[in-house]
């Protein structure tokens, strides 16, 4: 999803520096983005950092490891972190950034790479007034729907409640489309009265269509969406919050891994359940 959202960055008249170890730093040097060997370099000579990395390890190691950007970034700088992390990170990430002069926020996106390619992304953003105002020229080149929530880390958690929500729907429109099926009556015309009553979704739209064509090319790939629902129960069992639809759903996604499909998207989720089912 970075490099959609950089070229968008790109084409909007931003000077974009990207790490030469990214695996999209020769298709972004070619569109004009500079290089920069270490993430400390990188900081060194941008005033805004922006990070998206698949957990709270990776960001944690870009911003605290060896040539980390805590090492580069300097007062009056800027830091977005547009990652799916666990909330907890994000509150040891600001605390250290706000003791060199550093703001930050926590910037989840929702959408997926279609979302990215097409600059329609929906996002959820932690932070202070004066930091997101700073940023919201550059949301605007990447996103549609861009929300500051309240303080540091309310992104995150709002990302949290984004993925339950999702989560649980793909499971409600799996169940439904492959009860249809079992009962032999012709799906898509399933599909389309239900997109036109209470239970349309995106979800119903999207999603149903794969299942409808077996199509399970990651758009998100279940692995990422599971380490995203762990961050929902733990940031739940932190709070004292039960969630036991999001339990019931994370245990499914732990059988499609176990069984070897965590690269499929999680829509894939229609395509175990029609197994269970005894659907081909």
């Amino acid at each position: 999803m970075g490099k959609p959202m950089s070229l968008h960055l790109l084409k909007g008249g931003y000077e974009v520096t990207v790490l030469n170890s990214s695996a999209s730093a020769e298709v972004l040097a070619n569109e004009g983005a500079k290089l920069a060997p270490s993430p400390a370099e990188l900081a060194k000579n941008c005033d805004v950092v922006i990070t998206c990395l698949p957990d709270s390890p990776e960001v944690e190691a870009i911003v605290f490891g060896k040539e980390g950007l805590i090492k580069g970034l300097t007062a009056g700088s800027l830091f977005i972190d547009m990652s799916t992390i666990s909330p907890s990170t994000t509150a040891s990430i600001y605390e250290a950034l706000s003791k060199l002069g550093v703001e930050s926020l926590d910037a989840p996106v929702s959408g997926g790479e279609g979302g990215a390619i097409s600059a329609s992304l929906s996002i959820m953003v932690g932070g202070s007034q004066s930091a997101f105002d700073r940023a919201l020229p550059i949301f605007e080149k990447m996103g549609k729907n861009i929300v500051r929530i309240g303080e540091s880390g309310a992104g995150q958690v709002t990302k949290a409640c984004n993925q339950i929500v999702v989560g649980l729907t793909i499971q409600a429109v799996a169940e439904s489309l492959n009860l249809a099926k079992k009962a032999g009556v012709d799906v898509a015309k399933v599909r389309e009265a239900l997109l036109g009553g209470f239970a349309q979704s995106k979800i119903m739209e999207v999603h149903g269509q794969r299942f409808l064509e077996s199509n399970y090319t990651p758009g998100f790939k279940i692995n990422l969406h599971r380490k995203d629902m762990n961050i929902a129960l733990q940031t739940g069992k932190d709070l004292s919050v039960p969630l036991p639809g999001s339990a019931l759903v994370a245990s499914q996604m732990d059988a499609l891994i176990a069984t070897g499909g965590g690269e499929l998207d999680h829509s894939a989720l229609a395509f175990m359940l029609g197994k269970l089912s005894g659907i081909e």
